[in-house]
């Protein structure tokens, strides 16, 4: 007894699948058909009224994708292309809403960055670079230790003392050496005088 329920349940199932196996087959044809009849309309459609072939594109694929992943819209769809267009129309705006957050978005990370010091423009960036380069430029020939002494009192921010100590020098030495890479670099910049 407990051998016929088996075999039972056995073909059951199989009939079940053999079910499962012939609706995907319909589904996928009824999908197939739909597309083929209507994806050149609705994609001309969608060009004119998006404006850009592209975006046309893109909507389309949605718009079968999203019939595809509804099946049920498939079997009470009696007017493809007005079920098609509303389906567009609703992606279309999606979209539209979706741009709007992300602008939105973006300029308010745009006006923060802006207010905050830590982050430069990229203006300020590129005069930044353009100064480096002109130190740079200026600094060349000066000997190491007026040089070293300026890029760690100037860029490095350290104190006059912090610098006297790591040269093992007095404070009096370093301002010498700050005046002197000040002069060479003035001098580099605009001539001698």
């Amino acid at each position: 007894m407990v051998r016929i329920c088996i075999l039972g349940a056995r073909h059951l199932i199989e009939k079940r699948w053999v079910f499962v196996i012939a609706v995907e087959s319909a589904v996928q044809q009824q999908v197939h058909a739909l597309y083929c009849d209507h994806h050149g309309w609705l994609f001309g459609w969608l060009r004119k009224k998006l404006g850009c072939a592209h975006n046309a594109a893109d909507v389309a694929h949605d718009t079968f994708l999203r019939i595809m992943v509804s099946r049920d819209a498939l079997c009470a769809m009696h007017e493809p292309r007005a079920y098609l267009t509303t389906t567009a129309k609703r992606l279309m705006l999606d979209r539209a809403r979706r741009q709007r957050i992300e602008q939105a978005y973006l300029a308010e990370l745009t006006l923060l960055a802006d207010g905050l010091e830590g982050f430069p423009s990229p203006e300020q960036i590129l005069v930044a670079v353009q100064a480096l380069e002109h130190i740079s430029t200026a600094l060349q020939g000066l000997q190491p230790k007026p040089r070293e002494a300026f890029l760690l009192h100037y860029l490095d921010g350290q104190t006059h003392a912090a610098i006297a100590s790591q040269f093992n020098v007095s404070t009096r030495m370093v301002q010498k050496y700050l005046a002197q890479a000040l002069l060479h670099c003035h001098q580099a910049l605009e001539g001698p005088t």
